[in-house]
C-alpha cells in the first residue's frame, strides 16, 4: 500500500472512528444523487486526502462519502480521475487502495458506456461480465511485486452479478449482460473500431472502469461493474456521436440505477462475503 492510502485512510478513521466499510461504490459526477439515500453521511473532499486526484467536475465537488445505505457500510468515491485527462493509469490507486484499508472487500464500479448492439439502446443498464483491453495499456505496470501478476481469469464477481439481478428485478428494472471494452480516450471510436469490438465480442465500449478494475483486483476486492448505456456507438446510428446529448439523456435512467443501487445494498448483507 501506497504511504498516501495509509495516511487518508487514517484521515478518514480520524473523524469516523474504527470503521470499517463492507464496499466502496465508485462513480462519476451522474450518480451523485445516491448520496441523498446515506442517513449523515460523513463527507471527505478528494482536496483534503493524501494522494487522491484532483478533480474538477460537474455536478459539485470530488468527494468520499462515508455512512449506512440499507444493510451495508459503504464509502462512495463521488467522482473519478480517468486516464486521458490525468496521464496517469493508476490515478485512482490511492482512493481504491483507501477502501480496501477501511476494509472493503468489494467495489462497484458504475459507468456510462455506448453501445456496439442496435438492440442494446440508451438507458439499458448492463452488468459486466468480463471485458477486453488491447491497448497494451495497464494500470498495474511498474506496480511493486511479483504480486502485479494478478489471475484475470473471472474478474466480475459472478455472486454479486447475480444479486444485483436479482436487486434489479425487485424494483421492476431488466437488465442486461455483456462484455465492455476500454479504448483510452479522449476521442469517441470510429465506425470502423466499433464493428472491430463487436466482431471481438464486445457488447460496450467506454474510456473508464478497466484501470480501476485492474487495481481492484490487484488488491484483492471482488468487482461489480455496471454500465448504463448513453448512447449507440459510432456506426451503429446515421449521426454524429454527441457526449452532451447522451449524458442529459442519461438523467432518467440515472434515477433507476440509483433505485436498483439502493435495493442491492438493502440486500447486500445476504450476499455479502462474510456470509458466503
Amino acid at each position: 500500500m501506497r504511504s498516501e492510502s495509509q495516511q487518508a485512510a487514517a484521515a478518514i478513521r480520524a473523524r469516523a472512528g474504527d470503521v470499517r466499510i463492507d464496499l466502496g461504490l465508485v462513480t462519476g459526477a451522474g450518480l451523485a444523487g445516491i448520496a441523498e439515500h446515506i442517513a449523515s453521511p460523513l463527507r471527505f473532499p478528494y482536496a483534503s486526502l493524501p494522494g487522491f486526484p484532483r478533480l474538477e467536475q460537474a455536478g459539485g465537488e470530488a468527494e468520499v462519502l462515508l455512512g449506512a445505505l440499507g444493510t451495508a457500510r459503504v464509502a462512495i468515491l463521488k467522482g473519478r480521475a480517468l486516464y486521458h485527462e490525468t496521464g496517469d493509469l493508476s490515478a485512482m490507486r490511492v482512493p481504491l487502495e483507501t477502501l480496501a484499508l477501511l476494509g472493503a472487500e468489494a467495489a462497484v464500479l458504475v459507468n456510462a458506456a455506448g453501445s456496439t448492439r442496435a438492440d442494446l439502446t440508451p438507458g439499458s443498464l448492463v452488468v459486466i461480465k468480463d471485458h477486453i483491453n488491447l491497448t497494451g495499456l495497464n494500470a498495474l505496470v511498474g506496480a511493486d511485486g511479483d504480486d502485479r501478476i494478478t489471475d484475470m481469469t473471472a474478474p466480475y464477481d459472478a455472486a454479486l452479478r447475480e444479486r444485483f439481478v436479482i436487486a434489479a428485478g425487485s424494483v421492476g428494472r431488466k437488465m442486461a449482460e455483456g462484455v465492455y471494452m476500454w479504448f483510452p480516450g479522449p476521442t469517441f471510436e470510429t465506425a470502423a473500431e466499433i464493428r472491430a469490438a463487436h466482431m471481438l465480442g464486445a457488447d460496450l465500449v467506454g474510456m473508464s472502469l478497466v484501470p480501476e478494475v485492474l487495481i481492484a483486483r490487484h488488491l484483492g476486492m471482488r468487482v461489480l461493474g455496471i454500465s448504463l448505456v448513453t448512447t449507440l456507438a459510432s456506426g451503429i446510428r446515421a449521426n454524429r456521436v454527441d457526449h452532451d446529448d447522451s449524458m442529459r439523456l442519461a438523467a432518467a435512467p440515472m434515477l433507476s440505477l440509483t433505485r436498483v443501487l439502493v435495493k442491492f445494498f438493502e440486500i447486500w448483507v445476504v450476499g455479502s462475503p462474510a456470509s458466503r
